[in-house]
């Protein structure tokens, strides 16, 4: 139970995060789909150089996982049509409906409840990719 409470907690100073920075804005996500504003796009790379750089920490230190294995990212299979295809169906969903799956729950912590229909749509997805994924290209 410790385990998850320390999550449970990075989660919650995540949101906050989120939500004070104005990640979850529609507004903000709308302006960076029509190139309007750089803060998404610096919400996006401060988080990409801040994972670079604590990955690089955590490989140089030698930190383990909460399984005790070293931490270690396993390389991508090549292609780029699949990241194309998907990364395509990821935005237009992210367009659509306003917010990429984190700050889905977290709008729900808000009080943003029409959410909780986007979360049910995002789970019946997944399930359904879960049933077709033998079928589809990759």
């Amino acid at each position: 139970m410790k385990n998850f409470l320390k999550f449970f907690l990075v989660g919650i100073f995540f949101g906050i995060v989120l939500v004070k920075s104005e990640a979850v804005s529609w507004y903000r996500i709308f302006e960076m789909f029509k190139f309007q504003s750089f803060h998404m796009y610096g919400i996006i790379g401060t988080a990409v150089i801040t994972g670079i750089i604590l990955l690089l920490v955590a490989k140089k230190n030698h930190l383990k996982t909460t399984q005790g294995t070293y931490l270690r990212v396993p390389l991508k299979d090549k292609g780029l049509i699949r990241y194309i295809v998907g990364g395509s169906i990821f935005g237009l969903g992210w367009a659509l409906c306003g917010a990429c799956p984190g700050p889905m729950y977290i709008l729900v912590g808000t009080g943003v409840f029409p959410m909780l229909i986007v979360i049910a749509a995002a789970l019946l997805g997944t399930f359904v990719y879960g049933i077709l994924k033998r079928k589809l290209p990759h």
